[in-house]
């Protein structure tokens, strides 16, 4: 299995995501944590089993949220792009990649 590794701007969105969907619901914010774990474990044990999407990535989608996990595969780790939502303009995160 890969490690998995986000970039920091990734990691924000994961954090106010739960925090928006905990404010809904306590378990709500769980859930969509727990959601969030399993795609990306899914993706580390599995790297070449994630979607192809854009500028050479990846993705995974968390069961019942309208989001999905974008990564890129290296060597040692799965990079975690973006938490993107399915509302906003595919791609906006590519800008990352440099990060990588």
């Amino acid at each position: 299995m890969k490690a998995i590794r986000f970039h920091d701007t990734a990691r924000e969105e994961l954090l106010d995501e739960i925090r928006y969907y905990a404010s809904i619901s306590p378990s709500l914010g769980e859930r969509l944590a727990d959601e969030i774990e399993q795609a990306t474990q899914l993706a580390a044990e599995f790297p070449d089993m994630g979607s192809p999407y854009k500028y050479g990535s990846r993705r995974v989608f968390p069961r019942k949220f309208p989001f999905s996990v974008v990564y890129m595969v290296r060597e040692a780790e799965v990079y975690v792009l973006a938490l993107a939502p399915f509302s906003r303009k595919p791609g906006y995160w590519r800008a990352r990649k440099r990060g990588a």
